[in-house]
Order: structure tokens, then C-alpha cells, then sequence
């Protein structure tokens, strides 16, 4: 009984941070807002294209058989799922994405400054002599005879 309860205590934990649920809001936001854009491309984009096309009642595109229907090569709808997706990607980015990262940069909480390469170096040059049994000042010396040493002669 008790594996289940962790199993359903991890789910839970999994459901609540914060990356699940964003992405969960995002993918409703998301389809929502296409079937809008959708409706746009289809009553406005649509029409326009058509203009651009020819006489013939499929639309925008190349008819590759003159007698088969079959053969046509559609442009666009083409077309109109790119603009879709464009429209839909602006949105997202203007309408959720840069607002978003606003408000972290002002409320958000600030990182730990990660240490610098020297100061790992060092660390790890004291925790090698911890290890060996050299006190601080004994580790300083080695350090310092080490640097006074031709680049060439550490190599060896």
C-alpha cells in the first residue's frame, strides 16, 4: 500500500511544478487562438489567394493533368497553413511569452552567481590536499612553487 502512495505522491509532484502546468495553460491557449486564426485565414487569406489564382474552382496551384482534377497541385493551402502558423507563433510570443518574461525578470527570484573557474580550481586543489593530509598554509606553498615553475616542467 505504501509503494502506491509514493507512486501517487511522485505523480502528484510531477502535476505541480511549475513546467507542467505552463505548458498545460500554453497548449489550451494555443489551440484556442488557432481555431480563431484559422477562421481569419479562411474567410480573409483564403479569398485574397484565390484572386492571385486562376479561373479554375480548385484554387491556387498548378494543374499538372489537364483533365484529371486529381493532378492539382494545391499552393494555397499551403500558403494559408504557413501564414496560420506564423499568426499563431506571434501570438503565443507577444501575447504570453514576453509578458511572462517580465514579470520573472521583476518578481522572479535571482540566481546563485555560479563560481568561477579559478574558484573551482581552487577548490578542488584544497579538497586533493584535504585528502592527502596538507594543512592550508602547506597547500598555499605547494600552490605557490608550482606557479613559479616553467609551464614546461609541468607537463612532466
Amino acid at each position: 500500500m505504501g509503494r502506491i502512495k509514493s507512486v501517487f505522491d511522485g505523480f502528484k509532484n510531477f502535476l505541480m511544478r511549475g513546467n507542467v502546468i505552463d505548458l498545460a495553460v500554453a497548449v489550451v491557449m494555443g489551440t484556442a487562438f488557432t481555431a480563431v486564426v484559422t477562421s481569419v485565414t479562411k474567410g480573409f487569406v483564403n479569398p485574397l489567394l484565390a484572386v492571385f489564382g486562376s479561373t479554375n474552382e480548385l484554387g491556387l496551384g498548378v494543374q499538372l493533368i489537364a483533365d484529371k482534377p486529381a493532378t492539382f497541385i494545391a499552393v494555397g493551402p499551403i500558403i494559408t497553413a504557413f501564414i496560420d502558423f506564423m499568426m499563431v507563433a506571434a501570438v503565443l510570443y507577444f501575447v504570453l511569452m514576453v509578458p511572462m518574461k517580465s514579470l520573472k525578470n521583476k518578481f522572479g527570484t535571482t540566481k546563485e552567481a555560479e563560481p568561477t573557474e579559478t574558484e573551482l580550481l581552487i577548490e578542488i586543489r584544497d579538497l586533493l590536499a584535504k585528502q592527502q593530509g596538507l594543512n592550508a598554509e602547506q597547500t598555499a606553498a605547494l600552490s605557490t612553487e608550482q606557479a613559479k615553475k616553467d609551464p614546461a616542467q609541468l607537463t612532466d
